[in-house]
């Protein structure tokens, strides 16, 4: 495309000013054309017979004994799914494509911080992950124990996670970028048996110390008797004798004969804690045949994959549920290519990621609303420095996304002529939930549409009644589904307290609040949680934050509820502007009446906090936890696991104690 022909800064911006005036947005004919599916019978089908339905999926899969029932629900909220059946996960994700005679195919396009590249075969995975496999079982491990995998995003972490899996080792993978000290926390809790770990892992041209890091802790977890180092970087680490081992020669000694383990449908895949903000983490466990069967339909379907034209990325962390299912599960069952990179989307510089998808002809992208927002402010110079035109699906996951990043993620990115898939679902359901599919799905930018095929959702009040449309309520899920979680890890108590104890046991409380159109389309609030009482009225923090964020000088803003003596709490809200925008008091003014305008006078913030930058996870996620804290002038605590710690030092100048 020659340069002349790509629209300014200021074009986009007065189409996208027109786009949010449109509500709606049909598959396009094209898109349509040759989708997996077309028409919504898929619907009907699914809800005559779910379970009929959901066990024609599972047939797709590989398994070494079939299925004596399809769900046994006679213990819930303990469900069980395809009791009987035994599978492999590794070998749904190698075996069968290699047997197939796709052993060549590349499974994983890698490329790494500092540009290196790898092109890793399925045949390539599979010969490791069998000697992978055997150096475990020969330190002891067998099926049932715990396994830690403590990796930064390189092909190591794919092979670590299917080597647990062929053997029935669950494996408790803790995210690259937490500290040690929640590293030992997932050891201790999971009392896993052995750790995969790396020597160092870099971030945006540093190298950060890790095996040395977790030898300060390891001798107080004393269930670890095995560590296996990866040497990323090649620094020079200390390994004790007897108990640490390195990845390649270990590997390179070790047999490749290891047939995959047939294992009972619901036996431990693994277990993923989440992050335990505000209690001790909760450890989701997943087992085998519902999981497989609900990521390898909604990987397929959800995002229309065809194995032999698609090449996937999803830009998430395998540290995370979307990981798990979506980089690693999802694609490998279906033989599809991926990319994987191990770097930050702004290093070494802002284009990253729109040079990763033309130098690998990427079709499908799957990121978060809070990286489109970040790519929203450095500017559309960046994406238009390379061709994009290979893309023919966008989908984004983590968090309601807001009309204005929609319309910018589909004309910027997708060149308008790409479907979004806005999925909904959590660490805890296993598999996306509420998605459009599409090449049937009218889109609305900001919903998550409907729910797939199979899945039963609802908008319910407090006494389980459903919400007249477009009445707030809570989100809840009446029947159970394949890829849910089964319990928490040695907690079935906190496990039924948690999530089945709202309504009965059968109806799955999810947390998040929501609305439902009057065309049947759902609307994710956000977490209960992250609800302002303003006046007695709640308030959504993620719809003001949409409102605020389709200012045209705004690029992002997190919302908190602040005390108030005259209202309970008031709105109070971080914004950061495009560019380098400065604030001031008329456009404080201005994005108040906005607000107004969008919402309601009652939504307008009482208090307007410019800032450059606001406490993220380093997958993206807002801390909001972190921003009420401030507000309150309680105690931080460790904030060590944010993308850049700084930014609290920086936001508490802006609170005075008189303020708070």
């Amino acid at each position: 495309m020659e340069a002349t022909t790509k629209p300014s800064a200021e074009q986009i911006e007065r189409e996208l000013a027109e786009l949010l005036e449109k509500e709606t947005f049909e598959p396009p004919a094209a898109f349509r054309e040759t989708a997996l599916i077309a028409n919504d019978s898929v619907y009907d089908e699914a809800a005559r017979d779910p379970q009929a339905w959901w066990a024609t999926q599972a047939e797709a899969l590989d398994w070494f004994e079939t299925w004596d029932r399809v769900l046994d629900d006679s213990d819930a909220p303990f469900f069980k799914w395809f009791v009987g059946g035994k599978l492999n996960a590794s070998h749904n994700c190698l075996d069968r494509h290699v047997e197939a005679g796709r052993g060549d195919k590349v499974a994983f396009h890698w490329r790494g911080e500092e540009g290196e590249e790898r092109d890793v075969t399925y045949a390539d995975l599979l010969r490791d992950v069998k000697r992978l496999a055997n150096v475990l079982k020969d330190r002891g491990i067998e099926p049932g124990d715990v396994v830690g995998i403590y990796l930064p995003m390189i092909p190591e972490v794919a092979v670590a996670m299917l080597a647990c899996a062929r053997i029935g080792a669950p494996h408790n993978v803790v995210f690259g970028g937490f500290a040690p000290d929640a590293v030992k926390e997932r050891m201790e809790f999971s009392e896993a048996k052995a750790l995969i770990t790396v020597d160092q892992a870099r971030r945006k041209g540093k190298s950060a110390d890790i095996k040395p890091a977790v030898d300060e802790f390891l001798d107080e977890v004393p269930s670890v008797e095995t560590v296996i180092v990866v040497q990323n970087t090649g620094a020079d680490v200390p390994m004790r004798e007897g108990r640490d081992l390195f990845y390649d020669e270990a590997i390179e000694s070790a047999s490749e004969d290891c047939p995959a383990e047939p294992l009972d449908a619901e036996h431990p895949l693994y277990v993923l804690y989440s992050s335990g903000s505000t209690a001790k983490p909760k450890g989701i466990l997943h087992t085998t045949g519902g999981y497989l069967t609900g990521v390898a339909w909604t990987q397929k379907y959800v995002f229309d994959l065809k194995p032999d034209e698609d090449v996937f990325w999803c830009s998430a962390d395998v540290g995370w549920v979307t990981g798990h299912s979506y980089i690693v599960y999802g694609p490998l069952m279906n033989g599809v290519t991926s990319v994987m990179y191990e770097g930050a989307p702004d290093y070494p510089d802002k284009d990253i990621w729109w040079q990763l998808i033309e130098r690998h002809g990427v079709t499908v992208f799957y990121t978060a609303p809070t990286a489109i927002r970040a790519c929203m402010k450095w500017g559309v110079e960046y994406p238009q420095r390379h061709d994009l035109s290979s893309l023919r699906l966008l989908g984004t996951v983590g968090e309601p996304i807001n009309p204005k990043a929609w319309l910018w993620y589909w004309k910027v990115i997708g060149g308008g002529r790409c479907p979004i898939v806005d999925t909904w679902w959590q660490t805890e359901t296993g598999q996306i939930m509420i998605s459009p599919l599409p090449g049937v799905t009218t889109a609305k930018p900001g919903s998550a549409t409907l729910p797939l095929p199979g899945i039963d959702a609802a908008v319910l009040d407090e006494d389980g009644n459903e919400t007249p449309a477009d009445e707030q309520g809570l989100l809840a899920l009446r029947r159970t589904w394949p890829g849910m979680l089964r319990t928490l890890f040695r907690d079935p108590d906190r496990y039924r307290e948690t999530y089945f104890s709202k309504w009965d046991e059968r109806t799955y409380f999810v947390g998040d609040a929501a609305r439902r159109d009057a065309d049947g389309y759902f609307w994710i609030v956000g977490r209960v949680d992250d609800v302002v009482n303003v006046s007695g009225h709640r308030l959504s923090t993620a719809e003001v934050e949409s409102a605020i964020v389709s200012h045209p000088r705004v690029a992002e803003a997190a919302v908190i509820g602040q005390r108030d003596e005259d209202t309970g709490q008031a709105i109070c809200a971080f914004v950061i502007l495009e560019g380098d925008l400065e604030g001031s008091a008329e456009l404080e003014r201005e994005v108040r009446e906005h607000v107004a305008q969008r919402i309601g006078k009652l939504a307008r913030p009482k208090r307007i906090i410019w800032t450059a930058d606001v406490p993220k996870t380093r997958s993206g996620k807002i801390m909001r936890r972190l921003l009420r804290d401030i507000a309150e002038g309680r105690e931080l605590g460790d904030v060590t696991t944010l993308r850049e710690p700084g930014v609290m030092k920086d936001l508490e100048g802006k609170f005075s104690e008189d303020e708070r």
